[in-house]
């Protein structure tokens, strides 16, 4: 059931500790390569060492950033929107269709505050937000959104 007055509540990505590692590998390629310039005499060498390290560095820090940047969540007053890859699979739930909210946190989610937020539709399984920033407050929100909107009843149509 559409208003007309949809508006958006809160855009978001998954959570940025996923990040620690890639800047970490940035950082230790970089180290790692100036300190190993200009160490052995063969014309080839520091070709050598840039090269091994731009892959690395394009495997272990551009890529799972790039994969970070292309995810995120739109939680508007009437639904939940899942964004995954550039230009790729978006899912739309509504909140009428969804009966219970709940959070699930695995290892260090709950020392950073996320967790997986679980939307119950009813259907076979819940849908999944997963490693959402500030999880409970997501859950709030999510929770107060579904209480405004009310029991859901048919329009009626006079003819």
């Amino acid at each position: 059931m559409h208003t007309g007055d949809e508006r958006v509540i809160a855009r978001m990505r998954p959570h940025a500790r996923v990040l620690v590692v890639p800047v970490l590998v940035l950082w230790a390629c970089a180290g790692l390569a100036m300190l190993l310039l200009d160490r052995v005499d063969w014309p080839l060498w520091n070709v050598a060492v840039l090269t091994v390290a731009g892959i690395v560095v394009a495997l272990l820090t551009v890529v799972p950033t790039l994969a970070w940047l292309s995810r995120g969540f739109v939680f508007t007053t009437e639904r939940v929107i899942i964004r995954s890859g550039f230009g790729g699979t978006r899912r739309e739930t509504m909140l009428s269709r969804v009966h219970d909210v709940t959070v699930r946190r695995r290892g260090l989610q709950a020392l950073f505050g996320a967790g997986d937020v679980l939307l119950s539709t009813g259907g076979d399984r819940a849908v999944v937000l997963s490693d959402v920033p500030s999880a409970s407050l997501v859950q709030r929100t999510i929770s107060e959104l579904l209480g405004a909107q009310g029991p859901v009843t048919p329009e009626r149509v006079d003819a």
